[in-house]
């Protein structure tokens, strides 16, 4: 049995995420901004913890982390779920919009997660488990400050697995596609307040026509999504990265590909650079990305 908590988890793959965690006989710490709004079998499980929390607010969250360690002893596995996105061209995005946007999904993340160490440091175990998105591996036009913040969770991640490897606590970072949850309702999702007409036609605000189009619509099935996270975060070893869903898949495929062409194109050049008594490492060209095996 584990000890999971979950920030975002009212709705949603965070929502989801605490029933497989319930379902596999964990108990789980559901952190929300309002406990009144968890829905019925959240809120009247013996096995589940509410706790009111705002992730930025840099008081609340030590006494969060401390109000689930008096319930239950300790976190085995810490989900940062809590975000939200933001559409429009970077020109039409405000600073106090960004900043707003990178307060929750970045710092609220951060702080989140520095909360939790020094237990888990004390148990010499845990498991971090960091929501981010395929927009945090390929910036699309209409949403390059979420994939910004998306991009920072990713390398977060990737850094704490290092870090944190010698106490024995590991981290991976989950890159969900597209999901049919509220993530594209007004209340998961903020529009630019600038709407600058030259974009119109372009790809920044097809963006914005495909979120309304799509809107509880989306590929993914939330439910399907949470019973694999809960699956991998069982296993002895975590991946450092989860590409989540088919979407995600297709995209990662099509970001090696670019890589590869990328990398190709400038590769004598850039090997070129190194000082001439330098030794180079052995190999040479990356091979095509090959799929499927």
């Amino acid at each position: 049995m584990a000890i999971w908590f979950i920030t975002g988890a009212s709705r949603g793959l965070g929502a989801e995420i605490a029933r497989a965690a319930l379902r596999g006989g964990d108990d789980v710490v559901v952190a929300v901004r309002d406990p009144d709004g968890l829905p019925e079998d959240l809120k009247t499980s013996g096995r589940v913890l509410a706790v009111t929390l705002d992730v930025t607010d840099g008081v609340a969250v030590p006494a969060a982390v401390q109000a689930a360690t008096d319930r239950f002893g300790g976190i085995d596995v810490l989900v940062n779920n809590a975000g939200r996105g933001l559409l429009g061209a970077l020109e039409e995005i405000g600073d106090d919009e960004a900043r707003s946007l990178f307060d929750l999904n970045v710092f609220g993340l951060i702080n989140m997660t520095r909360a939790v160490l020094p237990g888990m440091r004390r148990q010499g175990s845990g498991k971090i488990v960091n929501i981010g998105s395929r927009a945090g591996f390929e910036g699309e036009p209409g949403v390059g400050l979420y994939s910004a913040s998306k991009f920072a969770v990713a390398g977060v991640s990737e850094a704490l697995a290092a870090e944190m490897a010698p106490f024995g606590i590991q981290c991976m970072v989950v890159e969900p596609g597209v999901l049919r949850t509220d993530f594209l309702d007004a209340s998961s999702l903020s529009l630019a307040r600038e709407r600058i007409a030259d974009y119109d036609g372009t790809p920044a605000h097809a963006t914005l026509d495909w979120a309304h189009d799509t809107n509880h619509a989306q590929l993914g099935d939330p439910a399907k999504a949470a019973a694999l996270i809960h699956e991998v975060v069982g296993q002895d070893t975590l991946p450092r990265h989860l590409y989540l869903g088919p979407d995600t898949i297709e995209r990662i495929q099509a970001k090696l590909e670019q890589i590869y062409d990328d990398l190709n194109t400038w590769w004598e050049k850039s090997a070129a650079i190194a000082r001439d008594d330098a030794a180079w490492p052995a190999g040479g060209r990356p091979s095509t990305p090959a799929y499927g095996r």
